[in-house]
């Protein structure tokens, strides 16, 4: 305890002058090097004594600082929390709180604190209403954690109107004391649509650059995974339910007894986070898409294709660990709460 940089700073100091006590040093000098009176000292002693180390540090009751707010004040301002401000705004902020119960702006953010409430945050979230939720759900969760033998598993999905998009002005370097920068408007020079498939057990993503993404392209992007996977392995493609995908073309070509090894195993409506390949999107965008500049559409291919490239020869896969058990928990929970609210606002 004394040795602790996480406990209170209160057992700290008192697990200190309780050592020195047991190596035999007087009252007085104890009180000295913790910076308290001697009485306090004889207090901590004796607490040790009846009390054992569940003790230290602990303020008997009556004792300690006394609460600084009003009786009530933290009930109102929790309340409060949870409804809208009289002028219409969407949240609170500590000062507007602050203003409309008398206190500090600090109190309300030590209150909002203490509860775990970020007031001025708001995450998204969808519950998917597809029928079949549960039975794509167990398919492609089964798929990610139990992948069939002799077989490859990919995750595929496009990544549609990639932007190449160009700064009004050269950025500012980074240097001390000073972020690099880039202007805030953009010059767009076209758009273009990734195709990407990423191979779950190895991490490798097959990529494919197209003008559109309709039912020609998927399958054209369709024989580029054919093509790349060795004969006598199995296909399990893991995809969205764009309408491109189970077009008629696309289900003539999987029918044909060629294409035998072919499995599709679509993720619930509303589900993209299902999907492994938005992680990888999200790889590409932050490290390579958000910040760059492209003068063109070919300048934009090319810096996706080189990324892509560089991706492929140390290749990081990405583990799902989440059961189908958890997410349908989960996912029950959130309809509950949401039909509790469309039952009390009547929608």
């Amino acid at each position: 305890m004394a040795r602790s940089t996480l406990l209170l700073h209160r057992k700290v100091v008192q697990a200190r002058a309780l050592l020195m006590a047991a190596d035999g040093m007087a009252n007085q000098q104890i009180a000295r090097r913790c910076e308290v009176d001697s009485d306090t000292v004889r207090r901590w002693r004796d607490r040790f004594v009846h009390g054992g180390p569940g003790g230290v540090g602990v303020i008997a009751k009556g004792r300690g600082r006394k609460p600084s707010l009003p009786a009530g004040t933290v009930a109102e301002v929790l309340r409060l929390t949870h409804e809208r401000p009289a002028d219409g705004s969407t949240h609170w902020s500590t000062r507007s709180m602050a203003a409309r119960v008398g206190i500090g702006k600090d109190a309300v953010a030590r209150i909002w604190a203490d509860h775990g409430l970020k007031p001025w945050r708001v995450d998204t979230f969808k519950i998917s209403n597809d029928p079949l939720f549960e039975q794509k759900l167990v398919d492609v969760v089964g798929l990610y954690l139990n992948p069939p033998a002799r077989a490859v598993v990919f995750s595929f999905d496009e990544k549609t109107q990639c932007q190449a998009l160009d700064r009004t002005q050269p950025s500012l370097p980074m240097k001390r004391g000073r972020a690099g920068t880039v202007t805030h408007d953009y010059k767009r020079n076209g758009t273009i649509d990734l195709f990407a498939a990423m191979n779950l057990a190895t991490g490798e993503v097959v990529t494919g650059l197209q003008k559109r993404h309709a039912a020609a392209d998927v399958l054209r992007f369709f024989k580029q995974i054919d093509a790349a996977v060795p004969r006598g392995l199995a296909v399990h493609v893991v995809l969205d339910n764009l309408s491109a995908h189970s077009a008629p073309e696309i289900s003539k070509w999987l029918a044909h007894r060629n294409r035998r090894r072919w499995h599709l195993h679509f993720t619930p409506t509303s589900s993209s986070w299902l999907n492994l390949i938005e992680r990888w999107f999200k790889e590409l965008t932050d490290k390579r898409l958000r910040r760059g500049r492209f003068t063109s559409v070919a300048d934009l291919t090319r810096a996706i294709t080189i990324w892509a490239e560089h991706w492929n020869t140390d290749p990081k896969p990405f583990i799902w660990k989440a059961t189908a058990q958890d997410i349908i928990a989960k996912t029950q929970r959130g309809r509950d709460a949401l039909h509790q609210i469309k039952s009390q606002t009547d929608h």
